[in-house]
């Protein structure tokens, strides 16, 4: 209800005093006497304002017996007239006429003429004929109502004129989708944007050469290419050269409407036109890597159509800086990187409508209908933690896949844009053959982009002339349809002939365009101008200081005492009124024991400390998740909610943006249900805001599998590929305590599989202390690498795994633990275990039980990279051990050890034997029912404490 509403209904003039009211005022219209004093100067006010009529002189007359005198003539059948039958038919004609421009509006866009090689007749729509609501040659030359359109300013036009209008609009070159849009403001904005031109642009002689020499340029370097390195993949944009049109339109109009910074996602076709034709790279260093030359300082590199790149451009409306994002094979997963990277920039802005920094998506037909990544990252766009203000999808629709191109295989959808519509952008389909019309269409989505904040498709619908990859050929599975792309002319021929016919171009003059093409190749001269080499955003991000430091550099991340009980305080505490659940209530106040040291800090409090003292230092906190403010385990708390909130908007407090004054911003985002999108979401935000700790949480760390594509392409190899250095923090819950095979393990060992060249740091803290230091050593140093943390679950609340408050002011993040038991004498020790995270509490416990003092615990709390030096000096305090047992809760085909062995077994003193002791091997990841989880971890447990071990491996 508005406020405007509740004001009314709460009046005393309205609601349930109204009949009250009426009451009083019929009895002063009769007699003003009858009515109290404070009534009838009331009245004589209301007699001073207008009436109906709008004349102040009209009294206002009593209505009862007005309703009294019509009740009588009623019932005497006074009002009864006899009349003829209207004339129904002219109304309706008219909503004949209605019916007919609401089909086109909706259905047009399915015969609109847009596949340049006509391979199929134009479909039979009943609803696009008059004829379908009764409308006949009789009715084209009359005049209907036009106001419900926008295709004159007269407010009639004959039902010939109407259907031309409709024709134009919605059937040539451009076929709009729209109507599925729910904002009426919206839908009114496109059709008066599209009914006012007819969907047909008017551009000068000027602006037509320049479209012409775009796809001279486009056409140009696929045919250089293809001569001067015959065979050599490249993924050729020939057939839709019309992208690099709608690209040089995207870059020059996006500056007219404020955007200082377009990043583009793309797959491979086009990729290396756009970068040469669109964003300036020089050709001679494109040449370059097709000859085999590489960039020095990567330890692997990717091939040329996977690079990324960025230029600063002079567009029509100012500067530019063009960002093309690294994207590996797997076509879509570029999309959430894309979006994050888009997100960081424009809060490094400040741009919270997204006006300065755009997002484009280039996408195939066949890879938006068929990867899932598409609709997670589409449901991205309007929550509050992943908008960017609209993106601008671009699709090169050469209607065929890798040799799919029967629309019975391809898809189960009409278009392959459909999947857009579950968040209601408006889509475009144009043919490519008319480069005026592409020019248009970007225009136009631009536009509604830049005023609706929402995303919007432009379907370029072209041809592949080529096959998947050169080295193909497709006539193989599509001979009818490269039949038809043989005799097609190319779509810069077709355009430069049709300037010419209409006196545009000189005789001669389109040939000699695409000869000073050649020559610029030939020279391997660039072919944009200006690009701008010396320009620099004062928003760029410098990673000059983060670039050659070493995982061992050392970080202080210790803070003192006072700092960390006043911080302590602020976090535990709550506004005034604020009512927090029991639970919470509770929560807050053994976190408050814990900040004066009155007990120690458990995981959560630590892990809030860590937080607090981060952006109180001026570091920014983003931790996203799909239960990111409460934790799975309900062990965070990082958001409150006041129990008796009154509004479903309202009535929340996030203690960590309350630290201090001037402190750097915390962001909690419960994400969607989603990880492969979210994770690629906050890879790019890192990758583009390396100040910020940007964290993404698994529910539980089995569950990140979801995500396998971001893990294996981007986050533990990017660096290695492309140079991108990263600082993602992934939280992967993982332990094995009998809740079944998908909520125990993270999967250690894909990611210890994944790890070399110091390329990721793979952690498993067991104390509220060492994930303090862990996270603010992942900020205070300045090295950024992804930091994959295997979180614990039931060592939350165990009382072991807290820390007093003073492991907070001094020390660091230890990657190796060693004995803590001042009990365990190294001269008696003749065993070594050695293990990772939770199953060292079991270990602790069952030395207690058994009275095993001949035996160390070792804990490793970085597995990689392996801190060999911190690891050797645990093994020499115990000369006369004879035996190093490495133990874990994981079956033996996973978790660490076969990952481990080798760096356990360097460290070890001659005549050492290595064993393990743990789980079976096992095809699933834990067992399902908790008889059996106890029964495996008691024989784990009996293996590790024998007497007399059985099974080593290696001995030294």
């Amino acid at each position: 209800m508005s406020s405007e509403q509740e004001s009314l209904s709460n009046s005393y003039l309205f609601g349930g005093n109204a009949p009250y009211v009426e009451e009083l005022y019929e009895a002063y219209l009769d007699n003003p006497g009858s009515v109290s004093d404070n009534w009838r100067a009331y009245f004589d006010q209301l007699q001073h304002a207008p009436a109906t009529d709008g004349q102040a002189s009209t009294r206002d007359q009593a209505h009862a017996p007005i309703i009294q005198s019509f009740a009588e003539r009623a019932r005497a059948n006074a009002f009864a007239v006899r009349t003829a039958e209207p004339d129904m038919s002219v109304a309706s004609k008219q909503v004949a006429v209605q019916s007919l421009i609401g089909a086109y509006r909706s259905l047009g866009s399915q015969w609109a003429d847009l596949d340049p090689l006509k391979r199929q007749e134009r479909p039979n729509i009943p609803e696009l004929d008059p004829a379908f609501y009764g409308l006949t040659e009789a009715d084209l030359d009359q005049e209907y109502a036009a106001t419900n359109s926008y295709f004159t300013t007269a407010s009639t036009m004959t039902l010939r004129e109407i259907l031309k209008a409709l024709r134009d609009t919605y059937c040539r070159s451009i076929g709009a989708e729209f109507m599925y849009v729910s904002d009426p403001v919206a839908k009114r904005w496109i059709r008066e944007r599209l009914e006012t031109t007819r969907a047909t642009p008017s551009y000068t002689n000027e602006q037509r050469r320049r479209i012409l020499q775009q796809l001279t340029d486009a056409e140009g370097l696929e045919r250089f290419l293809h001569t001067k390195y015959v065979g050599q993949k490249r993924f050729s944009l020939e057939g839709g050269e019309s992208f690099i049109v709608a690209m040089d339109e995207v870059v020059n109009h996006a500056t007219e409407v404020g955007v200082q910074e377009i990043v583009v996602g793309m797959a491979h076709r086009g990729r290396l036109n756009l970068l040469v034709n669109i964003m300036g790279k020089m050709p001679g260093d494109l040449f370059a890597e097709f000859e085999g030359k590489h960039a020095e300082g990567l330890t692997d590199g990717d091939v040329k159509y996977h690079n990324g790149f960025s230029s600063d451009i002079s567009g029509r409306g100012g500067p530019v800086h063009l960002s093309l994002a690294f994207n590996p094979s797997h076509l879509e997963i570029v999309n959430p990187v894309v979006e994050g990277s888009v997100r960081a920039r424009q809060e490094r802005r400040g741009d919270h409508e997204g006006k300065q920094v755009l997002p484009v998506l280039v996408h195939g037909d066949a890879a938006i209908a068929g990867q899932g990544v598409v609709m997670e990252t589409l449901n991205l766009a309007l929550t509050r933690g992943y908008g960017t203000g609209g993106t601008l999808h671009i699709v090169i629709n050469n209607q065929i896949g890798f040799t799919t191109s029967d629309p019975r295989d391809a898809r189960s959808t009409l278009y392959c844009t459909d999947v857009v519509k579950m968040i209601e952008a408006p889509v475009f389909h144009v043919n490519a053959d008319d480069p005026d019309a592409v020019v248009f269409a970007t225009q136009l989505a631009l536009d509604f982009r830049t005023e609706f904040k929402r995303d919007v498709v432009i379907d370029i619908i072209c041809f592949r002339k080529l096959g998947h990859n050169e080295q193909d050929t497709p006539a193989l599975t599509q001979p009818l349809m490269y039949k038809s792309i043989g005799h097609h002319p190319g779509t810069r021929k077709l355009y430069a002939d049709k300037l010419t016919a209409q006196g545009v171009l000189a005789e001669g003059e389109g040939d000699q365009m695409v000869k000073d093409y050649r020559q610029l190749m030939e020279d391997g001269q660039k072919t944009v101008e200006p690009v701008l080499t010396d320009y620099k955003s004062k928003h760029a991000i410098d990673w000059s200081p983060f670039l050659g430091a070493k995982w061992t550099d050392a970080a202080d991340t210790a803070v003192p005492l006072a700092e960390l009980k006043r911080i302590g305080e602020r976090i535990t505490s709550v506004p005034e009124g604020f009512t927090v659940h029991p639970l919470v209530k509770k929560l807050l106040a053994d976190r408050a024991n814990m900040a004066k040291g009155e007990q120690n800090l458990d995981w959560g409090m630590g892990e809030h400390m860590a937080y607090a003292t981060l952006v109180a230092s001026g570091y920014a906190v983003r931790l996203t998740g799909q239960d990111a403010g409460r934790g799975t385990f309900t062990h965070r708390h990082a958001v409150l909610h006041d129990q008796n909130r009154e509004r479903w908007n309202d009535g929340t407090y996030i203690p960590l943006q309350n630290v201090s004054e001037g402190q750097a911003p915390f962001t909690v985002i419960d994400s969607v249900l989603s990880e492969e999108a979210v994770l690629g979401f906050e890879y790019g935000y890192a990758c583009a805001e390396p100040n910020t700790l940007t964290l993404w949480e698994g529910q539980f760390g089995d569950f990140a599998n979801g995500a396998q594509v971001v893990i294996d392409q981007f986050i533990t190899s990017g660096e290695a590929k492309w140079g991108r250095q990263c600082g993602l923090v992934m939280l992967l819950p993982h332990g094995y305590e009998g809740q079944g095979p998908e909520h125990s393990s993270a999967r250690i060992e894909r990611y210890l599989q994944l790890c070399a060249d110091n390329n990721i740091q793979a952690v498993q803290p067991t104390t509220g202390a060492q994930i303090f230091h862990l996270l603010r050593r992942q900020m205070i140093r300045p090295f950024r690498k992804p930091l994959v943390v295997f979180t614990p679950k039931s060592l939350l609340r165990n009382k072991d795994a807290s820390s007093p408050l003073s492991d907070l002011a001094s020390g660091h993040f230890y990657p190796v633990i060693g004995e803590v038991d001042e009990s365990i004498k190294p001269a008696s020790v003749k065993r070594v275990l050695v293990c990772s995270g939770k199953i060292y509490y079991d270990l602790v416990h069952a030395r207690k039980e058994r009275g095993a003092d001949h035996v160390a615990i070792v804990r490793v709390e970085q597995l990689y990279p392996f801190a060999h030096k911190a690891f050797e000096a645990e093994l020499k305090k115990y000369g006369k051990a004879t035996e190093v047992i490495w133990v874990q809760d994981e079956p033996q085909n996973q978790g660490p050890w076969f990952y481990v062995q080798h760096h356990v077994y360097e460290n070890m003193s001659e005549g050492q034997k290595l064993g393990y002791a743990g789980r079976p091997a096992s095809a699933s990841p834990a067992v399902g029912y908790m008889a059996k989880h106890l029964e495996q971890l008691k024989v784990l447990l009996d293996q590790a404490y024998a007497p007399k071990y059985k099974g080593f491996v290696l001995t030294k």
